[in-house]
C-alpha cells in the first residue's frame, strides 16, 4: 500500500474541506529558553501543510507535544509561545486552547470559522498520549477525535512512536499524511532504495551505539562511510590507536571491527579521521592542540587529553569526499559544535554539503541544530530532516507505526 497523501483528503471527507474540522498533528517540539523559541525550524516546516489546508477552507486544530512533561500540565512546556510564533509566520490570528481535550479546547474549536487556526495545549500534559496501556491511549485518542472530522498527520519526528495522536487517532478518523511527512518519506526512501551514486554517508555524534542499526543497514548500500564526532574514537581504538580520555565505548570495539571487515570485503571506502583537536578538558576555553590520529596521547595533555573535534586535515578529506558525491546523508556533528573552538569540523562538513550537486540530506536532531547555529540557511541543503530518531529508524529499515497506519509499507 502507498502512503495516503494530503491531496486525497477531500474525497475521504465528502469532496470538500471547506468547513471541515481537521486535526493536524505537527511536531512543534522546539527548543525554548525562558519561554522564547531559540530555533523555529520545526514550526516553519509545518507551514506548507497548514497553508494548503487554510486555502481549502478547513478549520485547523493544530496539536503537538513539547518536551517531556510528566503527563501533567507544566507551564515551562506550554505550547503558547509556539502558537504565537505560528501566528506571526502565517500572518493570521491563531487561537490557543489552555487544555488538550477540556472545556477550553472545545470552546476554541467551536469558535473556528473556515480557514481559521487553533493550537491546543501540549498533548503530553495528558498521560494518555504516551501511555503504554492501549486502553488508556485509545481513550485519549477518542477524546481528541471529538475535536475534528479528519486527521492530517504531519509530525515526522514522532512517527516511530505508538502514541495516541500519532497512531490511535489515525485509526479513528479519516487520516492522511501531510506534505512534510510525504517529503520526508520520499527523501529517506531515496537514501535506501537505488540512491544516485557516488553515495556517501557521514556519521558523527557521541556514541557508536546510537548508530548501530543505521550503520548495519546502510553500509552495504553506500560507496563511502565517513566517521567523525565522539564515535570516531571507538573506531580509532578498534584500529589499535590510543585515544586518551576521549569518549570510548569499549563494549563496541568488536562490533566496529566487524564493520571495518564488512567494508573491506565489499569494497566500501571507510574514511576515518587522520587528526583530531585534543583539549585539556571539556570546556569552551580549554587549551587545545591538533594531533595525528595515531598520536592522540603524544600531546602535552598526555593520556588525560580528550578529542573534541575532527582535525583540519580530516575536515578537508571529508569535504572532498562529500563534494565528489551525488547523494550525501549526514547525521551527527563532527565535534562539540556548541563551543566555537571545536566547531570547525562540523562547519566544514556543512559547507561541503551545500556544494553537493545532487541530493544532500541533513539528518535532523543535533545536525539540524548545528547548521542553523553555524549560520547556514535551510535552503542551502537538499533537505533537512525534522525527525532525528525517526529518520534513523527509517534508515535502519524498521517499521514505523505512525507511517504504517497511514498506509506506508517499507
Amino acid at each position: 500500500m502507498a502512503l495516503r497523501t494530503l491531496d486525497t483528503l477531500p474525497d475521504r471527507v465528502g469532496g470538500s474541506l471547506a468547513g471541515t474540522r481537521v486535526i493536524v498533528r505537527c511536531d512543534l517540539n522546539v527548543p525554548l529558553k525562558d519561554g522564547v523559541i531559540t530555533d523555529d525550524g520545526r514550526v516553519r516546516a509545518s507551514l506548507p501543510t497548514l497553508k494548503s489546508l487554510i486555502d481549502q477552507g478547513a478549520r485547523l486544530v493544530v496539536c503537538s507535544h513539547l518536551g517531556r512533561p510528566a503527563g501533567a500540565p507544566d507551564p515551562k512546556y506550554s505550547l503558547k509561545p509556539v502558537a504565537e510564533r505560528l501566528s506571526e509566520l502565517l500572518g493570521t490570528p491563531v487561537a490557543f486552547a489552555a487544555d488538550t481535550v477540556g472545556a477550553s479546547a472545545h470552546e476554541v474549536v467551536d469558535g473556528l470559522g473556515d480557514g481559521d487556526v487553533a493550537v491546543i495545549e501540549n498533548l503530553r500534559f495528558n498521560p494518555g498520549e504516551t501511555s503504554k496501556d492501549e486502553v488508556e491511549r485509545d481513550a485519549f485518542a477518542r477524546e481528541l477525535a471529538t475535536l475534528g472530522d479528519a486527521l492530517v498527520s504531519d509530525g515526522f519526528g514522532v512517527v516511530h512512536r505508538k502514541q495516541a495522536s500519532v497512531y490511535d487517532l489515525a485509526q479513528i478518523l479519516p487520516s492522511v499524511a501531510g506534505l512534510l511527512i510525504a517529503t520526508e518519506v520520499d527523501v529517506l526512501d531515496r537514501l535506501t532504495e537505488n540512491p544516485e551514486r557516488p553515495y556517501t554517508v557521514v556519521l558523527g555524534g557521541s556514541k557508536v551505539s546510537d548508530k548501530l542499526g543505521v550503520i548495519a543497514h546502510l553500509l552495504p548500500r553506500v560507496d563511502k562511510l565517513l566517521v567523525g564526532g565522539g564515535m570516531m574514537f571507538t573506531f580509532l581504538a578498534a584500529q589499535g590507536h590510543k585515544v586518551g580520555a576521549s569518549l570510548l565505548e569499549q563494549d563496541q570495539l568488536d562490533t566496529v571491527r566487524g564493520y571495518m571487515e564488512t567494508a573491506r570485503e565489499r569494497g566500501i571506502e571507510l574514511v576515518l579521521p587522520v587528526d583530531a583537536v585534543v583539549a585539556a578538558s571539556f570546556a569552551a576555553d580549554a587549551d587545545h592542540v591538533v594531533a595525528d590520529a595515531d598520536a592522540l596521547e603524544d600531546t602535552a595533555f598526555g593520556a588525560s587529553g580528550l578529542g573534541l573535534d575532527i582535525g583540519p586535515r580530516t575536515a578537508e578529506v571529508f569535504a572532498e569526499a562529500i563534494r565528489s558525491s551525488t547523494t550525501v546523508f549526514w547525521n551527527g556533528p563532527m565535534g562539540v559544535f556548541e563551543m566555537p573552538a571545536f566547531a570547525a569540523g562540523t562547519k566544514t562538513v556543512a559547507q561541503a554539503l551545500t556544494e553537493v550537486t545532487g541530493l544532500s540530506v541533513v539528518g535532523g536532531g543535533d545536525s539540524a541544530a548545528a547548521v542553523r547555529q553555524l549560520g547556514f540557511s535551510d535552503d542551502s541543503f537538499g533537505h533537512i530532516s525534522t525527525g532525528g530518531g525517526a529518520s534513523l529508524e527509517f534508515l535502519e529499515g524498521k517499521k514505523l507505526p505512525g507511517l504504517e497506519v497511514l498506509g506506508w509499507e517499507q
